[in-house]
């Protein structure tokens, strides 16, 4: 009889995590507030016995960096009701149990937890009166758009192993016994692919530091061979499982650099977990706040340090990359150390007060740095473009005509001054392009110009692109 929507008076980018609850008769009529306070409170569904609403909320706080949490609350949303179900757990999709007894949840940024498992993302399952989520799916899968069944008993989801693409499994939920029903890729049998698998360091502090390494097909241990260290975007984003493993959990995006081609060509690619990204908890997200480029930048070192003592790493043919904060981080380490002998850099921060006021996202900046006018001289000392003489890596520029994120001013501003000191540098512009490249040509000439620019700058034989 009535339908439960969330709804925000902030447009753009900021509306999800500024936004209330509201139901309205589902033959017409007005609109009635269910639950309004500070913060995201957003995707309302009701339980199918129509007693309840589950939706994600950050709990009241005002925050993009904050946690994203399952809660319930009566289907009236008295004050007195509404109860959080899961601690920091970034959810990405939930569905009810057809009982109205229990709510299954995929975890979104924050995936499933700490060390080696902070790869992972399973489904989960967690009793609406409260208690410890169980886990559905276990073993290192990157799981999403799960469904049940109308009398519970089986969960159909799309599941990603290390080295696949989302297939769909079906799986009986009383015995946890799960079966592919559909491959979504078997091409993928007819490739030689490299090796996936978590590994850790310890940083400058004594932290311990996990990420990805993927290696090339038939790697031997011992062998040295060039290595890329590929940074991820967000900042609060990370790694997965997957053959697109920045963004597996998203299953609309499409991951803007080809890992599995480049190891193909004999290269090893490193995929850090720094703090002030996944994996660390919400504590781990604020490591970085009025400090980029700090402790982030030298948990990535210490894992490239780390990868040369463990002879993986050539010292000589060492290349970094990354998109959106992974191109701010990938610009922050050419800008800090000479070590790397190529880098791509993909829709790219270079100057951190101008992304306050050129870009629709630029409020994102305050929850890091505070207003410009109030910290400019914090902004710029972690600005890239503030230390462009230092460059000497040849760099490859690569940004969306029309991304709305990260204006395009951002990458024009860095090519020029590094074109002024007669730096190494290219850019290239994607027509109709924005912050993702999700039209099929354009993603794979993306692909194709970072294979060939590492190819080229690390000293590998030719390759067929």
């Amino acid at each position: 009889k009535s339908i439960v929507y969330a709804a925000s008076d902030v447009v753009g980018f900021h509306a999800p995590y500024n936004s209330s609850i509201y139901s309205v008769p589902a033959n017409g009529g007005e609109s009635k507030l269910i639950l309004g306070r500070p913060g995201t409170n957003r995707g309302p569904r009701y339980s199918p016995d129509g007693q309840s609403i589950a939706f994600i909320s950050s709990g009241g706080e005002r925050s993009e960096i904050g946690a994203k949490d399952l809660y319930v609350m009566a289907a009236d949303g008295r004050a007195d009701s509404i109860r959080r179900l899961t601690n920091e757990d970034w959810l990405q999709d939930f569905i009810w149990a057809p009982d109205s007894h229990s709510i299954l949840y995929v975890p979104g940024e924050q995936t499933n937890g700490a060390g080696m498992h902070m790869f992972e993302q399973p489904i989960m399952r967690v009793s609406v009166t409260g208690g410890s989520p169980e886990v559905v799916t276990p073993g290192p899968v990157v799981a999403f758009s799960p469904s049940v069944s109308r009398n519970g008993d089986k969960l159909a989801y799309k599941g990603a192993g290390s080295r696949s693409a989302g297939d769909v499994y079906a799986m009986s939920l009383p015995d946890h016994h799960a079966e592919r029903i559909v491959e979504i890729n078997p091409e993928l049998q007819t490739f030689e692919l490299g090796d996936l698998k978590a590994v850790s360091w310890k940083s400058f502090d004594g932290a311990e530091i996990w990420g990805l390494l993927l290696t090339p097909p038939g790697y031997k241990p011992g062998v040295r061979v060039p290595l890329v260290v590929y940074c991820h975007g967000g900042p609060i984003g990370g790694f997965t499982y997957g053959l697109f493993p920045q963004f597996m959990h998203l299953p609309g995006q499409v991951d803007p650099y080809p890992v599995e081609a480049m190891a193909g060509a004999g290269m090893a690619i490193l995929m850090p977990m720094p703090r002030g990204g996944s994996g660390y908890g919400v504590a781990g997200f604020r490591k970085i706040i009025k400090s980029w480029g700090e402790v982030d930048y030298q948990d990535i070192m210490a894992g490239v340090d780390a990868m040369i003592a463990r002879g993986i790493a050539d010292p000589n043919r060492l290349g970094v990359m990354g998109a959106s904060y992974g191109g701010f981080m990938t610009n922050w380490i050419v800008t800090q150390t000479g070590r790397f002998q190529a880098a791509s850099s993909g829709c790219s921060l270079s100057d951190l007060p101008q992304m306050y006021y050129t870009s629709p996202i630029g409020d994102f900046m305050t929850e890091y740095f505070g207003l410009p006018w109030e910290a400019s001289e914090s902004m710029v000392q972690h600005s890239p473009i503030t230390f462009v003489k230092n460059v000497s890596t040849p760099l490859l520029l690569q940004h969306g005509e029309l991304d709305d994120r990260v204006p395009l001013s951002q990458a024009r501003e860095f090519y020029k001054a590094l074109k002024a000191l007669n730096k190494n540098v290219e850019l290239e512009i994607y027509p109709r392009g924005g912050h993702v490249n999700f039209e099929p040509p354009l993603e794979r000439e993306y692909w194709r110009s970072n294979l060939q620019w590492f190819t080229r700058w690390l000293h590998l034989g030719p390759t067929n692109d």
